[in-house]
């Protein structure tokens, strides 16, 4: 090992494991300030590592490589030039919504850390879609922007759509891609627009608005739904079949789970909230299969759920991913899961 990954490895799990002794909301939001600290300083070296270039295109979009942060790391775009000077292909934020809200009661995140996992029940916490357009129209990183968007918990489940489209008019003239979340586990009555007449009503309006925002704002910005693991494989077949006739770019698979499959042991297993990090790897795999499947070739899918090494990376790529996102695997391994899954994904496509 080259003598400098080693002190790079060693100042992350220094810092991570003094993160730890600290409840798990307060070292998230210490570490990201930690992380802007080190950006404004000029000493993102001590923590990026040298990322292989692995240029991809994907609806229609640039992306220097295809390992991407997901959604809910930065909710409100507040740390995007930090994370994106790590060396990712692209940073997704949000979940967003339209008036700022606090989220469910604390605690509400919780470690698992002999499973590497998390458990979260945030529930959208976030300062409100105007903040978040503020972050972006002032931010330098230059790469592949997503914005996630949802609907305020107030908002009742039939009237969503009107959630939907205003945060979709607010974000449209600076995000690269926009994504549909109905697949949080954490607002009630969401995870069931995924399904049927509801999620085909709300993806042909909100296509039709994107079709219209693009002509206004002379920019396409794909539209993507974001989907739960906990779908049997009728629900996503059914999924793949409405998304296709409503017309949007793509699909992310997946969200949290609520199964608590391979952390039954764990303290934390009765904690109501999605789960994370890698026992979520081989559902979150397998719905992406399925659904690559049913959609064959008509539109890309991002994978996310359980990365935590190159191989996770490559095993959604085989399932059919043509970019991924990492979590809560970079929560535990830190910036060196973006180089080793670029690097794997790079192996993989050399043959």
């Amino acid at each position: 090992m080259s003598t400098c990954v080693v002190p790079k490895l060693m100042l992350y799990s220094l810092f991570r494991n003094i993160l730890f002794l600290l409840p798990a909301e307060l070292s998230h939001d210490l570490g990201l300030k930690g992380l802007q600290w080190l950006h404004r300083c000029g000493l993102m070296g001590l923590v990026r590592y040298q990322i292989p270039a692995l240029p991809t295109t994907v609806f229609g979009l640039p992306f220097a490589n295809p390992v991407g942060l997901a959604a809910g790391l930065d909710k409100n775009a507040d740390y995007i030039d930090a994370l994106g000077a790590l060396g990712f292909g692209f940073v997704e934020v949000g979940t967003v919504t339209p008036k700022p809200q606090p989220g469910n009661a604390r605690p509400r995140l919780f470690r698992l850390k002999a499973e590497r996992a998390l458990i979260n029940r945030m529930g959208f916490n976030n300062k409100g879609v105007d903040h978040l357009v503020e972050q972006l129209k002032r931010r330098r990183y230059r790469g592949i922007v997503g914005v996630n968007i949802g609907k305020n918990l107030a908002t009742k489940v039939e009237e969503a759509a009107q959630d939907y489209l205003v945060c979709l008019r607010k974000v449209y003239p600076y995000a690269d891609y926009i994504v549909v979340n109905l697949s949080s586990p954490n607002t009630p009555g969401l995870r069931s627009l995924q399904f049927g007449a509801q999620l085909e009503a709300l993806l042909i309006v909100l296509q039709q608005e994107q079709t219209l925002l693009s002509q206004q704002h002379q920019r396409q910005v794909p539209l993507l739904l974001k989907i739960a693991p906990d779908l049997s494989d009728e629900e996503v077949a059914g999924i793949a079949v409405t998304v296709q006739k409503a017309g949007i770019a793509g699909v992310i698979a997946t969200n949290t789970t609520l199964s608590r499959a391979g952390v039954e042991q764990s303290v934390h297993a009765g904690e109501a909230g999605g789960l994370s990090g890698a026992p979520l790897a081989r559902a979150s795999t397998q719905v992406l299969a399925k659904l690559t499947a049913a959609l064959a070739g008509s539109m890309p899918v991002i994978g996310v759920g359980g990365i935590m090494d190159g191989q996770h990376a490559v095993g959604k790529s085989m399932a059919g991913a043509a970019l991924v996102q990492v979590y809560s695997g970079f929560i535990y391994r830190g910036p060196v899961l973006i180089r080793d899954a670029v690097r794997a994904l790079q192996n993989q496509s050399n043959g």
